[in-house]
């Protein structure tokens, strides 16, 4: 089991004595980004203050270390959610790594013959490439119905597919109403019917075990910021021979084997071929650092532990007859809910005065607040470093409840 307490100690941010309106800082945004443990902070210091260069760019010492510690950073990732590491690629983040795949594969192969089917629960990073690409390439974007608490069945996946259906694209786990979803048997149904399925991991890969090979998603994306990593680093793994038909989204240097004045251009193998540029070194390093503390704790333990604080927080919550929970029985670690009466922007503005971070508005998935039949939503999304204390006085701050415009004017 997770010693909380000595968890802490590892993330600055919560040892700072940070204070929000004269309160200690309580951060329940954690599905939106994460601290940092001190192993990133200065695995990034260290490269900046030892071990500038960059990467395949020259024949001397530092570069080749780079070059080397970049190459160990993908083994580590591969290591993480059991892929190979010629089939990580190191993007931005998510969104860019969905980006990758919808235009380097997506318009490469759809016809307007073509669908794509999404869920009315996706982030935007997993629907708005999908627009581009059907504006390219015509092909008919369709959304596989939810039930009537949010979630998505075996059997509306199967519904759903015709024949026209060559790609599935959806979240492991919903950023807004925190359902798991079947991915591994979606997958496998995908495939019967010899359909590609994408995987938004965003809110999966840092909070529970990975296992590519297992779950036979053809493509999954990730971000290192929601991991305790650097912001703008993310990934993209994909089977090899489907990173092998892809064309790159950008061009440049270090993803090229050649080219000439005729404009003949030959690409590297991936994953440098999605590689363009400088890549950025602090964050493949920073996110190798933070991969290898969330394994030193065990995924599962981490799983178990924001399983077991979540059930706390509803058991707290569930009795108050002011608080409206849209995802009681969801199995990841974020809770979305409204106080009765009170706008969720309001809301969110009363807890920040008492030094409460939470999220509030449409979470960037913007066609779920159709479905869930409210403009707004508070959401409160804990993690491993979540302590109890901190859930306590989060309850308190909402049953207390007093009037939210003080906080305007205190």
């Amino acid at each position: 089991m997770l010693d909380n307490k000595k968890i802490r100690k590892d993330f600055p941010m919560l040892n700072n004595n940070i204070k929000m309106q004269e309160k200690d800082l309580i951060f329940l945004d954690n599905a939106s980004t994460t601290f940092k443990p001190s192993c990133v902070l200065d695995t990034i210091k260290c490269y900046y203050n030892f071990e500038t260069s960059n990467s395949h760019r020259g024949d001397y010492d530092l570069c080749f270390n780079i070059d080397n510690k970049i190459a160990e950073t993908r083994q580590i990732l591969g290591h993480f959610i059991n892929a190979n590491p010629n089939e990580i690629v190191f993007t931005s983040g998510a969104s860019m790594s969905m980006n990758l795949i919808a235009y380097g594969f997506g318009v490469k192969y759809l016809t307007k013959e073509d669908e794509v089917l999404l869920t009315q629960a996706e982030h935007a990073s997993n629907v708005l490439p999908w627009f581009k690409v059907h504006e390219l390439t015509g092909c008919k974007i369709s959304y596989i119905p939810l039930t009537s608490d949010g979630r998505i069945t075996l059997e509306n996946v199967k519904k759903a597919i015709t024949k026209h259906t060559k790609i599935i694209s959806m979240a492991h786990v919903s950023n807004v109403l925190g359902y798991i979803n079947d991915v591994k048997t979606i997958a496998k149904i995908a495939h019967e019917h010899n359909i590609i399925f994408v995987c938004d991991g965003a809110q999966s890969v840092p909070h529970m075990e990975i296992d590519v090979k297992d779950l036979d998603v053809d493509f999954l994306v990730f971000s290192g910021h929601k991991m305790c990593g650097p912001t703008g680093i993310g990934v993209l793994y994909g089977k090899y021979d489907l990173l092998e038909k892809m064309d790159p989204l950008m061009s440049g240097g270090g993803m090229n084997a050649k080219f000439d004045m005729c404009g003949d251009v030959s690409y590297l193998k991936p994953p440098e071929r999605f590689e363009a540029g400088t890549i950025n070194i602090e964050g493949i390093l920073g996110l190798g650092a933070a991969t290898k503390y969330l394994m030193n704790l065990g995924m599962s333990n981490i799983r178990r532990y924001e399983t077991k604080l979540r059930q706390y927080l509803i058991s707290k919550l569930e009795n108050n007859p002011n608080v409206i929970i849209y995802n009681q029985n969801a199995e990841a670690g974020i809770l979305t809910f409204n106080v009765k009466g009170v706008f969720a922007q309001d809301e969110a503005t009363y807890l920040n005065s008492k030094g409460i971070a939470i999220r509030s508005g449409q979470h960037c998935a913007k066609i779920l607040i159709d479905f869930l039949g409210v403009v707004a939503t508070c959401r409160a999304s804990i993690y491993f470093y979540t302590s109890k204390e901190e859930i306590d006085k989060f309850v308190d701050a909402i049953n207390d409840g007093g009037d939210f415009l003080d906080a305007y004017f205190s």
